[in-house]
Formats: structure tokens, C-alpha cells, sequence
């Protein structure tokens, strides 16, 4: 998360990527941290839950460290070791996409 963070630093300080795209990660870690907790808690009522799927575009879209820090503090999907590998997937998927993204704006 910190190679994630200084990465885009460095993207808005070079105006690879517009300072307001700072927001987009935010919001969507924060939109997927309830996500997973939403689906934490349904799990446990037995009601209706998020689609692995869903949880995986959220992550995919950037909000993948929401998603790493519910895993980490909810205990949430955190054992699964298919997820898992699916979520790291997401994680580099992402991390390829913002970093073609940057490269092309050079």
C-alpha cells in the first residue's frame, strides 16, 4: 500500500494523473470497506450477500485497499485462499492499468 501511495504521488507531482483523481481511490476504498462489511454482517445474519464478483470489480475499479483493510480488521474474506489469489489478481490488475495509464501520459 505504500509503493500504491507514493506511486501516485509521484503521478500527480509529474501531472501524470489530475490531483481530483486522488478522490476516486478514496471514495471507492471507503465504498468497498462497507461493502465488505455489509457482507460481514449479512453472512453472519444469514441474509442476502455481495457477490464475490462485486466484491472483486470494487477492488479491480480501486478499491482495493478498503477491501485489504476490512480483510485485515473485519476478518472478512480473509481465509479463503481462492479469493485471496483473485483479490492479489484485482490488486496487480489495478496497479498495471494506473501504471499504463501514467506511462502513456509521458
Amino acid at each position: 500500500m505504500i509503493a500504491y501511495g507514493l506511486f501516485l504521488s509521484w503521478a500527480f507531482r509529474t501531472e501524470r494523473l489530475p490531483l481530483q483523481a486522488v478522490f476516486v481511490p478514496l471514495v471507492l476504498s471507503v465504498i468497498t470497506f462497507v461493502v465488505y462489511a455489509l457482507d460481514k454482517h449479512a453472512a453472519q445474519t444469514g441474509r442476502w450477500r455481495t457477490p464475490e464478483s462485486t466484491l472483486h470489480l470494487l477492488e479491480l475499479a480501486g478499491g482495493w485497499p478498503g477491501a485489504w483493510i476490512a480483510q485485515q480488521t473485519l476478518r472478512h474474506k480473509s481465509r479463503k485462499p481462492g479469493y485471496r489469489a483473485v483479490f492479489w489478481m484485482m490488486v496487480v490488475l489495478h496497479a498495471a492499468a494506473l501504471v499504463a495509464w501514467c506511462w502513456m501520459r509521458a
